[in-house]
């Protein structure tokens, strides 16, 4: 075995949690093999070794799957990206982005308090990016008829790769849906047309059996707005611009 070329091996391995398990994995399972192999005087312990061989594969690709299946955003470091910079410079927009929309939408001017700033710092970092088969699914339909109030929430999911197409009213939405998928449509609640016209786009859908997943970003974030808007077949409904974002992210990340 060439040690150097092991030794750049693994430390490339060390620069992503994935590549950390995988380093782990390779080497109990060397080392295993190694004392069934050169051991001596072990023939009393050899089954419970040989039991160790046979089984350890199958629950560590058991564990890999539960990995995969609910901490699959965890699994990857800066470095399993094209270009750590532009990685990092991404985290830093999004979460820019983010912090100037909640100051917007406050109606307060001034800093973030730390505590806030903290909660969009975690929730940025918790997105999730994946390479996605199909361009749609990256694909944002966002209805609302005042555009511009929504400039820094578009940045920070643009920062991630996201893309959007803009809807101005129901009727546009539903032409707009005849010929394009998305992988999420945003919303907000009342426009010129109607003071909860959100639910009647989301009605409208539904009942054309247009399964999108759907989110409300509007004025309110009361409980009994989420739960109203759950009833009428949304996946949620906010006012604030770093819930919105871990929803949409989620539901992007999540290929559904």
């Amino acid at each position: 075995m060439d040690t150097n070329k092991f030794t750049e091996s693994a430390q490339g391995f060390t620069k992503s949690p994935l590549g950390i398990i995988a380093l782990f994995i390779v080497l109990v399972y060397g080392f295993a093999s190694l004392v069934v192999g050169l051991g001596q005087g072990i023939s009393e312990h050899i089954t419970p070794l040989a039991y160790f061989m046979v089984f350890f594969p199958v629950i560590v690709f058991c564990g890999f799957l539960w990995l995969v299946a609910n901490h699959h955003n965890k699994l990857y470091g800066p470095s399993d990206f094209k270009n750590e910079d532009n990685f990092m410079k991404s985290q830093m927009t999004s979460v820019a982005s983010l912090a100037a929309a909640t100051v917007k939408h406050s109606g307060h001017e001034g800093e973030l308090p730390e505590s806030q700033l903290r909660e969009i710092v975690s929730v940025v970092s918790n997105a999730s990016k994946r390479q996605l088969s199909s361009k749609w699914r990256n694909r944002v339909l966002w209805v609302d008829d005042c555009p511009e109030n929504n400039v820094h929430e578009r940045q920070a999911f643009e920062a991630q790769g996201v893309e959007f197409s803009l809807a101005f009213s129901t009727n546009e939405a539903l032409d707009i849906l005849k010929t394009h998928k998305f992988a999420v449509i945003i919303s907000d609640m009342g426009r010129k047309e109607g003071p909860q016209e959100g639910y009647v786009l989301l009605d409208k859908l539904r009942s054309l059996g247009d399964t999108t997943p759907f989110v409300i970003y509007g004025s309110s974030n009361f409980p009994e707005h989420k739960k109203q808007a759950k009833k009428h077949g949304a996946i949620g409904s906010t006012n604030r611009a770093d819930e919105l974002f871990q929803l949409v992210m989620e539901i992007i990340a999540s290929g559904v």
